[in-house]
């Protein structure tokens, strides 16, 4: 097998339909028989794809150092919001990829046992991946044991820490963690958790190197990343591109309004992104200074017919419903911004420029006071808002709501929670 050399990498040989073990190893070549290696996957630049692009490197090697026989690696493939569709595309077409990086990172921090963990409201990933694991089990010389499991389908349940307090206590409950990065357990053994996308990378930089890894992208994010494409799109699309291409370039090839109001970048505890903006590159060091990120992989498209303050309430009402209500900035906090993000969008003076008020008081308030990062995530979306919609806010506060906010037939940047888009893959 010879290694791709272009796009797509982790979507390469994807058929539509899942690639068996055989079909695999054939596509993409044995794993290497030499040890795992956490220089070669430090060389290679990946960071995680779930969210936090933390250096995947980084994160290995911490648990590697815990003393201990028993450690474990958990495969997230929870993927808790409806607009994000990558990992599902992934286990999809290629699930085996995402269990041969799982099973390296496993023997980077000598754990024998893998825990894959995918929503049991998705029973298409879950029959995609049981098979997956079926098969592996038959190949038991492949060296871990996998197991998979079927947390309940919640926003929250996808954080990391809520995801090993679920496999460790059957509750899906974020855990504090003051410090960052915090060793996370199961009972007494360590734990190391990455994201579906990020395990294939790594089963990828396993037989092709780190420099393979490195010719796309840039020097400061290498690689390719999948992106989830939906709001005003041809139709909702998952791409793979390489890191530092134009967002301008990837919003193109997925169908998208050529004249867009606005972009949602990284999901909906992401940042909206003012379309004078479309050329700057797709990576965190480029969209980090204009206050967005690539985040969890999530591009929604808001057309000019559209209004933000509108969708920023929705998402922010979603948001508020799907918190485990814990703690005061998720039980309160949330629940607060959407009320008052609704009286905005209505646009009644002067109950509007009242509630714009406590939206900027409750933001400082709600930030950095979680169990977890998912109320600062809504600040993130809802600042980001007041600052891209400003002209909008002002007519809103002034009581001249747009056109967009008094209609019921616009459209919505909320896609169905059914989650039964069809998807596309390039």
């Amino acid at each position: 097998m010879i290694a791709p050399e272009s796009l797509p990498r982790v979507l390469h040989r994807a058929s539509g339909r899942p690639l068996t073990l055989a079909q695999h190893d054939e596509a993409f070549g044995p794993m290497p028989r030499t040890a795992p290696s956490l220089d070669l996957l430090e060389a290679s630049g990946l960071t995680g794809r779930g969210g936090a692009a933390f250096p995947t490197a980084r994160k290995a090697r911490l648990i590697a150092d815990q003393r201990g026989h028993t450690k474990f690696m958990v495969v997230n493939a929870m993927e808790g919001e409806p607009a994000a569709h990558k990992d599902r595309t992934l286990i999809s077409t290629n699930p085996h990829l995402v269990l041969d990086g799982a099973q390296y990172l496993a023997g980077l921090i000598g754990a024998r046992q893998v825990a894959v963990c995918v929503s049991r409201d998705d029973p298409i990933m879950v029959n995609h991946l049981q098979r997956a694991v079926h098969e592996r089990d038959r190949h038991a010389a492949r060296g871990v044991s996998f197991e998979l499991h079927t947390p309940p389908w919640r926003y929250v349940a996808g954080e990391e820490s809520a995801l090993v307090h679920w496999l460790d206590d059957n509750e899906s409950l974020p855990q504090y963690r003051p410090r960052r990065p915090h060793i996370l357990r199961i009972g007494h053994a360590p734990v190391l958790v990455d994201n579906a996308e990020t395990c294939a990378h790594v089963g990828l930089i396993a037989r092709y190197g780190s420099d393979w890894f490195r010719r796309l992208g840039t020097s400061t994010s290498p690689g390719t990343a999948l992106v989830s494409v939906s709001g005003a799109v041809a139709r909702p699309t998952v791409l793979e591109v390489a890191l530092g291409v134009p967002v301008r370039a990837i919003i193109e090839r997925a169908g998208a309004d050529p004249n867009p109001q606005a972009l949602l970048m990284g999901g909906y505890g992401g940042a909206w992104l003012d379309a004078r903006h479309l050329d700057v590159p797709y990576s965190e060091d480029a969209l980090i200074p204009l206050g967005s990120s690539v985040g969890a992989g999530v591009i929604i498209v808001l057309p000019r017919s559209g209004c933000g303050i509108v969708e920023t309430f929705r998402i922010a009402r979603w948001m508020a419903n799907e918190s485990a209500r814990q703690c005061g900035p998720c039980a309160f906090g949330l629940p607060a911004v959407a009320e008052d993000l609704a009286r905005l969008a209505a646009g009644d003076a002067p109950g509007a420029g009242a509630a714009y008020d406590r939206l900027v008081d409750r933001c400082g308030a709600i930030e950095g006071r979680g169990a977890c990062r998912h109320p600062d995530g809504v600040v993130r979306l809802v600042r980001s808002a007041l600052r891209v919609f400003a002209d909008h806010v002002e007519d809103h506060v002034r009581g001249r709501a747009c056109a967009a906010s008094r209609s019921n037939h616009h459209y919505s940047a909320v896609p169905t929670l059914e989650r039964e888009e069809e998807l596309i893959w390039e």
